[in-house]
């Protein structure tokens, strides 16, 4: 009962249904990366790329462009989980799904980018296809998630296996247009500090950091999204914290968010065990 619970809550969060029967078939079919790669083992765990997945969120939020694309073209202001709910399908589809629905899926959000172009709250142009912008997107996602799983996770991962982690996704960036992407943590941080004097941080942005303080849910599932949503916050980077006017947090708040997470995470991770991950192992190796 209490397995079932949890999946419904995390389903009134981000969406979704029953088990992921889709990523059984066909039988053999190592999809993008295979069982053994880093992404593999990085897009496993909900927690950290809940946490990750908000956290990039914010940082995407303060480039006007990367903001004006989906300010002017999504309907994330009325449907929040949906927008979370579709980004994760995407990350599901790429990193474990067969090759024909990660080519899919890519093909899929490539068209729809190719439409999505007008002007930013400055007036200066911007296309969903821009390989700059896309890079941004790119960047924050993966130093989010791996900080996260960092942070979050007891298994921790060596200086190469890191490294490994941004070789793979490099590719799944190349193919959504990205250009010169890092293929180490320590240069996709340098790569993401470049980005600074571009950030702005007005109405529009802090419209985004109050959706997501007030991220709609049920009751019950309110102490756990505040829970994620603090934790997306204290992984941002240092200097993120003084650019949106927020307080660093201090080290007894860190402490007190990772312990709080430790201990649901032990319950959330046997719920989820049986997820896409354990599905799409069983279509690679029977």
């Amino acid at each position: 009962m209490l397995d079932e619970l949890i999946r419904k809550t995390i389903r009134e969060m981000v969406g979704g249904g029953g088990p992921p029967i889709a990523f059984l078939t066909p039988a053999g079919d190592r999809g993008l990366f295979g069982p053994e790669s880093i992404a593999w083992k990085v897009h496993a765990d909900f927690i950290s790329m809940m946490i990750g997945g908000i956290s990039s969120l914010i940082m995407q939020a303060l480039h006007p462009q990367a903001l004006a694309g989906v300010w002017d073209h999504s309907s994330f202001r009325e449907d929040l989980k949906g927008r979370l709910g579709r980004t994760a399908f995407f990350i599901a589809a790429t990193t474990y799904g067969s090759t024909e629905m990660a080519d899919n899926i890519i093909n899929k959000v490539n068209q729809i980018h190719a439409k999505i172009n007008g002007f930013d709250e400055f007036g200066k142009p911007y296309s969903a296809t821009d390989p700059h912008l896309l890079a941004w997107v790119h960047l924050t996602e993966t130093h989010s998630f791996m900080q996260a799983f960092e942070d979050y996770r007891k298994e921790k991962l060596s200086s190469q296996d890191k490294d490994q982690y941004f070789v793979e996704m490099k590719s799944l960036g190349e193919r959504m247009g990205a250009h010169n992407l890092p293929i180490t943590y320590a240069k996709t941080d340098i790569a993401i500090q470049n980005y600074i004097p571009e950030l702005y941080f007005g109405e529009r942005a802090k419209s985004i950091l109050a959706l997501l303080e007030n991220f709609p849910g049920k009751l019950a599932a309110k102490p756990f999204i505040k829970l994620m949503t603090r934790a997306g916050y204290l992984n941002l980077p240092d200097w993120v914290y003084p650019f949106i006017k927020r307080p660093t947090p201090s080290l007894i708040e860190r402490l007190a968010v990772k312990k709080s997470i430790d201990l649901i995470a032990v319950p959330i991770r046997e719920a989820l065990k049986d997820g896409v991950a354990a599905h799409s192992l069983r279509r690679v190796y029977g």
